[in-house]
């Protein structure tokens, strides 16, 4: 059997000390494996989908119609199809539509690119949301202030449009911490994924509610860094 981590052989002696069973012990640490993977998928989604996001709704008001249309259809397909659905699009698609062979390795990499622009469409629309929602008073404003057009949506617009964004992103992000458990449909070991092994094994609902026990304290902690969050733009009125 593959030695554990050092981080994991402490993680296990301390909950030997915390009195734990051996067979608990054994499946927390299974699923903390499992959730280093969950918070990875977690992070690199939010890296590259907000930003993509940002662009997506840049070229979604674009004035150039065509440009603009391409990405309704493309906000149009993300947001109308299951995210299970394009995670097995985007990991069996290779070798379906150019017969490249696939490998173990490129199960993470599917699950990222599958995440990230799935969630890069929802936050598109949020953002469009917010700056539509601000009145072209704040755009003439700035023209006589003398501010260009990237000075007042970075120095202007953009903070109020955060403001007035936070609670549904904070939703979205949220959801993407639940929806990380869909990587077990292509196989990648994440916390889910693990959860579900360890089930079958011990033929047992621990495993289930450990990792419940852990998506919520994910989800607690997210939510309170996005309320303070709301509570440092508050000044934004």
């Amino acid at each position: 059997m593959e030695p554990l981590p050092f981080r994991f052989e402490l993680l296990r002696k301390f909950l030997g000390l915390l009195h734990f069973s051996d067979g608990l012990s054994n499946v927390c640490v299974v699923l903390c494996r499992g959730f280093e993977i969950t918070l990875a998928i977690f992070a690199l989604t939010l890296l590259f989908s907000i930003p993509l996001g940002l662009l997506i709704c840049c070229m979604r008001m674009s004035r150039f119609k065509p440009l603009a249309w391409l990405m309704r259809i493309y906000i149009s397909v993300m947001r109308g199809t299951p995210l299970m659905l394009q995670l097995l699009v985007v990991f069996f698609g290779p070798y379906f539509f150019f017969g490249v062979s696939i490998t173990d390795s490129y199960r993470f990499p599917a699950v990222i690119i599958a995440f990230s622009l799935n969630y890069a469409a929802y936050f598109a629309e949020i953002f469009r949301g917010g700056i539509e929602s601000i009145s072209l008073g704040q755009y003439e404003a700035a023209n006589v202030l003398g501010y260009s057009r990237v000075q007042t949506f970075f120095k202007i617009i953009l903070p109020q449009v955060v403001k007035r964004t936070l609670p549904p992103v904070t939703n979205e992000v949220i959801t993407l911490t639940k929806d990380t458990s869909l990587a077990f449909a292509i196989s990648c070991a994440e916390m889910f994924t693990n959860a579900k092994m360890q089930a079958s094994a011990t033929r047992s609902m621990t495993p289930y509610i450990v990792a419940g026990v852990l998506y919520y304290v994910l989800n607690f902690v997210v939510a309170y860094v996005m309320e303070r969050f709301e509570k440092y733009f508050n000044y934004y009125r």
